[in-house]
């Protein structure tokens, strides 16, 4: 069993995905091409926003964004303490300090209450995570952040295609940035990450950060980076598009089969906040007796991972010793990622149910 089964979908798109492949190895525009452009395109309509920006990954897109809102040295961004830690690393990489606050711990979302108190006079921007599929709950975000002239990036990592009251993720703010990792709900065969923004301004700023700062050939106004989509990951994207819809509907049927599988065991199912519809890039449940459960089922050859084991302000790389919220920690110690891609089957989930089911009742959980 796949935890994430990449090649049944390469199985399905195969000939799709070679054309598309030979026809960038054709015209030998591996940067920039033709199809980066494409993608571009495609991607803004489907967002609904006027610009789209590619760039190398999920990480450098936050770091663009970061820089593109003129966040560096002494700013102070508000972040959850619990996500992965592009979330808060991106924050150190443009210069300034993350401010961890809670997270509803049934959704994993960023709490909108925590916010207030965690603003001091040197908070810059807000980045809320839309985690696991869903969005976070940017109306409350935004409202904070406009009582504080703030600005908000969503990091739609995990949640392009996933929409909060029928407004897309990518959209519920004046900028977001998500990753095309192959993981991800729309994967590429390597890294990628986007923008997305309507601010005519903001687009021409990032497209020049993730360009060296290029605003013509050899002349740089600003300082940036090099981070561009290559033109094959942009092919695969685009093919992947094409049935990206059939999938995101594969991926409700599987995760509601879940729901319905696992009702009756002593364990908290992923919470949908109200308004949400989520792309299911995890099945993230918790249950006391974890890490004694995931051995049973890796030992049944099943597969799991925990998203994520400790909070970001617990990490070496970004420690902070002061701070402590308890329902990220609580989280952190319940927290079980199952199997979960468009091509699971119900005999597979029937089996991945039976086995935690025999973990629960040995460890005395019923």
């Amino acid at each position: 069993m796949e935890f994430i089964d990449l090649a049944a979908q390469q199985a399905r798109l195969k000939p799709r995905l070679e054309a598309a492949i030979q026809a960038v190895l054709a015209h030998g525009r591996y940067v920039l091409g033709p199809e980066v452009e494409a993608l571009e395109r495609r991607l803004a309509e489907r967002v609904g926003v006027n610009h789209c920006i590619s760039c190398g990954n999920g990480t450098a897109a936050l770091q663009i964004g970061l820089m593109g809102l003129g966040v560096g040295p002494g700013d102070e961004v508000i972040v959850p303490g619990f996500s992965f830690i592009a979330t808060a690393e991106s924050v150190v990489l443009a210069g300034a300090r993350p401010v961890y606050v809670d997270i509803d711990p049934r959704t994993c979302l960023l709490d909108p209450d925590g916010l207030e108190a965690a603003i001091t006079p040197r908070t810059r921007a807000i980045l809320p995570v839309s985690l696991f599929g869903q969005c976070a709950d940017m109306e409350a975000v935004e409202a904070v952040a406009v009582r504080h002239s703030l600005a908000v990036l969503e990091d739609a990592a995990q949640s392009f295609g996933a929409t909060r009251h029928g407004r897309p993720s990518g959209a519920l703010s004046r900028l977001a940035a998500t990753s095309f990792f192959p993981s991800k709900p729309l994967g590429a065969y390597g890294d990628g990450g986007a923008l997305f923004t309507d601010d005519d301004e903001l687009a021409e700023a990032l497209r020049c950060i993730a360009r060296h700062g290029e605003a013509a050939p050899y002349h740089h106004v600003r300082l940036g980076m090099n981070s561009r989509l290559d033109t094959l990951q942009a092919a695969v994207l685009l093919v992947k598009l094409e049935c990206f819809d059939d999938e995101l509907a594969r991926r409700r049927t599987v995760a509601e089969r879940y729901d319905r599988l696992l009702a009756p065991l002593d364990v908290a199912l992923p919470m949908l906040a109200p308004g949400n519809a989520s792309v299911h890039a995890q099945y993230s449940l918790q249950l006391a007796g974890r890490d004694a459960a995931r051995a049973r089922l890796a030992a049944a050859g099943i597969p799991t991972a925990v998203h994520y084991p400790c909070p970001l302000y617990r990490q070496l790389a970004l420690m902070d010793p002061d701070c402590s919220l308890p329902a990220c920690e609580a989280v952190c110690q319940r927290i079980l990622s199952l199997p979960m891609h468009p091509y699971l089957e119900e005999a597979q989930q029937r089996r991945v149910v039976e086995v935690l089911a025999a973990a629960l009742k040995a460890e005395g959980h019923v």
